[in-house]
């Protein structure tokens, strides 16, 4: 059997890059509460919030009445895992377990980088491109909700079964990681992928809600949110204030929401634009005709920046997601978001500077913090529909070239000089 043969060189490089992105992570997030890094904004999450739900989960409840909590039940084990690491504070196992699930995410993207006719420019993007995000991706638990997806993208050509359960997990826990089956090749992967995802989802939805009260209780509050200041959304009406617009901010729901006139017809707008959005993806579903084994990865990252664009909300954490599933797309040499990716990158390093960096000029609404968060919001929306455009071309069936039509020579030039001789 004929075998790739790997340089060891690229995978230490590899290696490296990862190692020193990570000790720069750490290093940031030891420092956090500097003010130019946010002033121990970014940690307060996980060392108070976190670490309350974690209290309220211990004891076979979901946070109920806590409009902070607006996360599926799946969010409920991630939450508790910290405490299974003994002698550590729950903020450390915290970090311990999310820079895990960051080298599982590597570790993957590497061996699927190292297959016949894969790239590691995957591989590449997620050690280089997540330090963009300086130490936030280590204070949040989206990584680890990115690696069910990235796993699931990796593994459901392979194995449809469990694909489809990883996606499901990944659903339970942030919504958002069940997009990654919307690209799956039609015919029976579809069907076993889907089939054992309902299968894999209905079950584990059914042992939380067993093992907790209100498991749905985070159905309310996230209905209830307005518009993020983050957001695009956000963006225009934060733009507005210098146009004279008499809004302001104010925090609820766990983000800084602006309030005001036309906030309303603002968020009615983006759930609008949401809808439309799915709307183009199922029309892609299916008008699609043809599936390489990129599709299903460049179908993930397109919906996700869709959903994500069109969003009330546009969390810096939500960069993590899409720098995962640009990873994966660069691990095929059939992905067509190429250029997506490089847009991806650049927003992120945006995001950096917004927040934590200059987030007090977001939140005022200066000049400064309204022109970054333009910026950022374009790169993210001519990312999103770039990608769309370039998952829509290279879906259909490859052009017939139409070949000129050759007159019908005579009957005299087909035969041979000695018919003609004889004649």
């Amino acid at each position: 059997m004929n075998r790739l043969r790997v340089t060891p060189g690229p995978v230490l490089a590899l290696t490296s890059l990862w190692l020193a992105g990570r000790a720069l992570m750490l290093w940031l997030l030891v420092h956090d509460s500097s003010p130019l890094l946010g002033g121990g904004s970014v940690a307060r999450e996980v060392r108070r919030l976190y670490f309350h739900w974690y209290g309220v989960l211990a004891h076979g409840s979901f946070p109920a009445q806590d409009t902070l909590w607006q996360y599926p039940p799946g969010a409920g084990p991630v939450l508790l895992a910290p405490g299974l690491l003994p002698g550590l504070t729950y903020f450390q196992a915290f970090v311990t377990l999310t820079l895990a699930a960051d080298a599982l995410i590597a570790a993957a993207l590497l061996r699927a980088g190292t297959r016949p006719g894969r790239s590691l420019r995957g591989a590449a993007l997620w050690a280089g491109g997540l330090p963009l995000l300086l130490h936030v991706p280590l204070a949040r638990y989206d990584i680890e909700v990115t690696a069910l997806a990235v796993l699931c993208l990796l593994t459901v050509a392979r194995s449809p079964r469990g694909g489809g359960v990883l996606g499901a997990l990944g659903g339970l826990v942030k919504v958002w990681p069940a997009l990654a089956l919307l690209g799956t090749p039609p015919g029976r992967v579809t069907r076993t992928a889907w089939s054992w995802a309902a299968t894999a989802g209905t079950a584990a939805l059914g042992l939380l809600a067993l093992s907790f009260n209100d498991p749905f209780s985070f159905v309310r509050e996230q209905g209830g949110r307005g518009v993020q200041i983050e957001s695009l959304g956000g963006t225009a009406l934060n733009l507005a204030r210098h146009a004279g617009w008499p809004g302001r901010h104010r925090y609820q729901y766990g983000a800084i929401e602006l309030i005001g006139p036309h906030v309303d017809a603002v968020a009615a707008a983006s759930l609008a634009l949401t809808a439309t959005a799915f709307g183009l993806l199922v029309l892609w579903r299916v008008r699609a005709r043809r599936w390489t084994e990129a599709t299903p990865f460049d179908a993930a990252l397109s919906a996700v920046l869709l959903f994500t664009v069109t969003s009330r909300v546009i969390s810096p954490q939500y960069m993590i997601w899409l720098l995962g599933l640009a990873a994966v797309c660069l691990t095929s040499r059939h992905t067509s978001q190429r250029p997506v990716a490089v847009l991806i990158l650049g927003a992120s390093a945006l995001s950096t500077v917004a927040f934590p960096m200059c987030y007090q000029d977001v939140v005022d609404g200066t000049w400064t913090g309204c022109l970054l968060m333009l910026a950022r919001n374009a790169l993210l929306a001519a990312a999103a529909v770039l990608s769309f455009v370039r998952l829509w071309r290279a879906a259909r069936p490859p052009a017939v070239k139409n070949l000129p039509r050759t007159e019908p020579r005579p009957v005299s030039d087909r035969l041979p000089d000695r018919a003609l001789t004889a004649s």
